[in-house]
């Protein structure tokens, strides 16, 4: 069989999870690539898990968030509403557990796909952030970067009269907006050359920068094995970290609520909270 058409294994309940995954990475070097499941217990939610995957979400295109002014005007406008929310968000157990596992020497780094910068806030030192990380804004002019605390200060400066309503956070750290409500939205330039500025993040339709996938394979082949958690998958820019895992026949550990793109070469799988399974982990491959 090929790599993706072998049945998927049983997942596991919590309990049996712990014990499956101290066992199969036990003694090993454990690379991580992490998703939105990671942070979901943080309060940011995700766009594929078992309470969001049946919304209607309208994401924003890399292409049309560099073309099109009033597509620009509608993300800063959600973003200013759904920022605050998203700065207020702590990281959860999951993210201490490993933070604990890569100052224990088990974790060499990790690679995730979030935006929300919750794993350096945690401890972790080594992050590939895949995605790019939303406190920093980057002109696409001058390259010049920005920190998005001070976007946010210049737009309220710029939208005095801007209705802030209650609204949905979005997993992008942006919010549920009508159109008719960003019409007059402004949008602050650059500071340095009055150039069009972007959150440093890789959106829908973007590619993540080639050497970034470099260091992130690098990361992968100093791994005795590698443990996927809270992510579907669904997008290749992570699915390819585990073929390569597969390729190498290192063991596949899998955290996930649902299923996932990858289950079919998982060695386990484990259907649970990142937060109820991994600060056991932890315990049993430290030691306590």
């Amino acid at each position: 069989m090929t790599l993706s058409s072998a049945p998927p294994i049983a997942a596991l309940p919590p309990e049996a999870g712990v014990e499956a995954l101290a066992s199969l990475l036990e003694g090993r070097r454990v690379v991580v690539l992490t998703g939105a499941g990671c942070s979901t217990e943080s309060g940011i939610p995700d766009y594929r898990g078992p309470e969001t995957r049946h919304k209607v979400r309208n994401p924003i295109q890399h292409r049309e968030f560099l073309n099109r002014p009033e597509v620009r005007a509608r993300y800063w406008a959600r973003s200013l509403l759904g920022w605050p929310r998203f700065t207020s968000a702590r990281p959860n157990e999951a993210h201490f557990a490993l933070a604990a596992l890569e100052k224990a020497g088990v974790v060499p780094g990790l690679i995730t796909q979030n935006v929300d910068g919750l794993h350096h806030a945690a401890g972790s030192e080594r992050v590939l952030e895949l995605h790019g990380a939303l406190s920093r804004v980057r002109c696409l002019s001058c390259q010049a970067q920005e920190p998005r605390a001070s976007v946010q200060a210049r737009m309220l400066g710029l939208n005095p009269d801007f209705v802030h309503t209650v609204v949905e956070l979005r997993p992008d750290g942006d919010a549920e907006l009508p159109p008719e409500a960003v019409a007059d939205f402004r949008v602050p330039p650059c500071t340095r050359c009055g150039g069009t500025l972007k959150p440093d993040v890789v959106f829908f339709g973007d590619n993540v920068a080639a050497p970034l996938v470099q260091d992130a394979f690098a990361l992968v082949e100093e791994g005795d094995a590698l443990l996927v958690v809270g992510s579907s998958l669904t997008v290749y820019s992570g699915y390819r970290f585990v073929t390569r895992a597969a390729e190498r026949h290192v063991p596949i550990g899998i955290l996930n609520l649902g299923e996932s793109r990858g289950d079919s070469l998982a060695d386990v799988r484990v259907e649970a909270r990142a937060g109820d399974v991994l600060p056991r982990l932890a315990e049993r491959l430290t030691g306590g």
